[in-house]
């Protein structure tokens, strides 16, 4: 890790302690480990038996090029105090890694519901971004009892050959892998050149770092991961979310991965629009890391109604 953000994060880790949050590693089965931020009591070991005067679980799916913590920080950091943070790291990225050869999203999906179990999380709202919201979705629909509500950031419930080809030739790229692996810290300026609405004021050593820490490892397994993760047109089918009536979407308004218009077909599409839709202006894919003031008030707001009672 390169100096400036090996220097970064170390701070980022020390604020993290303050908050009750710390970093663990889950063994879900032998050859396969899942990295947690989660919190710094494991809710088994609580002498609190009473689940009510628990902190809401509150689970962050990453999206597909950076891990848990680089992607969540200012929503771990801010949400803390109130609810349960629990932040993985999807296999092959971070600290997680798996010897499997499956690379579907249920596969991801599974191994996160183990290791959230594991910690003891009965029931928990998911927070997932882009490829995060779809592991989510799969894990609202493989594991209803775990999955109680969603707040969906900028994703689909399934990456269609439409839904890809319509984003590729938008963003100017003729694969997801093209964009998402890319070959040198050039490619991750493009990325969030792409990601953001507007462009970010980063030094070139910092993008070298970012590239050297999150993007030289596990090339060919991302490369599977994005080859599982697109469905055929024909074969998608929207399954039965129990939860349809607790999805919210949280978009940025001007994210041109997933544009307001797949934002609002979505809408319509969970249970006959019963999910709401919210935005943040003048934001881009990475809503969350872009405008995370003016995220955060929303996640706020939508969490509190669904612990309202």
């Amino acid at each position: 890790m390169g100096k400036s953000l090996a220097m970064y994060m170390s701070l980022l880790r020390v604020l993290l302690r303050l908050v009750g949050v710390r970093s663990q590693v889950v063994e879900i089965e032998p050859g396969t480990l899942v990295h947690f931020w989660a919190p710094a009591e494991n809710p088994n070991k609580t002498k609190i038996h009473n689940q009510a005067k628990r902190k809401p679980a509150v689970v962050f799916l990453h999206g597909f090029g950076f891990n848990g913590i680089s992607t969540w920080q200012f929503q771990m950091l801010a949400l803390a105090k109130d609810y349960a943070i629990y932040v993985p790291d999807f296999l092959f990225f971070g600290g997680s890694f798996t010897d499997k050869t499956e690379r579907s999203p249920a596969f991801q999906a599974e191994c996160m519901a183990k290791g959230l179990k594991k910690l003891g999380v009965e029931k928990c709202t998911l927070v997932g971004l882009s490829y995060g919201g779809m592991v989510g979705f799969k894990m609202a629909e493989m594991y209803p009892d775990l999955v109680d509500s969603m707040v969906v950031t900028c994703s689909v419930m399934a990456l269609t050959e439409s839904i890809t080809r319509a984003a590729l030739e938008r963003i100017g790229f003729s694969s997801w892998a093209e964009v998402l692996i890319p070959e040198t810290f050039e490619g991750v300026k493009k990325i969030a050149e792409l990601c953001t609405y507007k462009s970010l004021a980063m030094p070139d050593f910092f993008y070298r770092d970012i590239f050297q820490d999150m993007f030289i490892n596990h090339k060919k397994e991302r490369a599977e991961l994005l080859e599982a993760l697109q469905v055929k047109d024909k074969d998608f089918y929207i399954p039965h979310y129990p939860q349809a009536q607790r999805i919210h979407l949280l978009w940025g308004e001007e994210d041109v991965f997933f544009t307001m218009e797949i934002a609002r077909n979505l809408k319509e599409r969970l249970l006959g629009g019963k999910a709401t839709l919210h935005y943040v202006e003048k934001a881009g894919h990475v809503v969350q890391s872009e405008r995370p003031c003016a995220y955060n008030r929303q996640l706020k707001k939508i969490l509190a109604s669904l612990y309202a009672n």
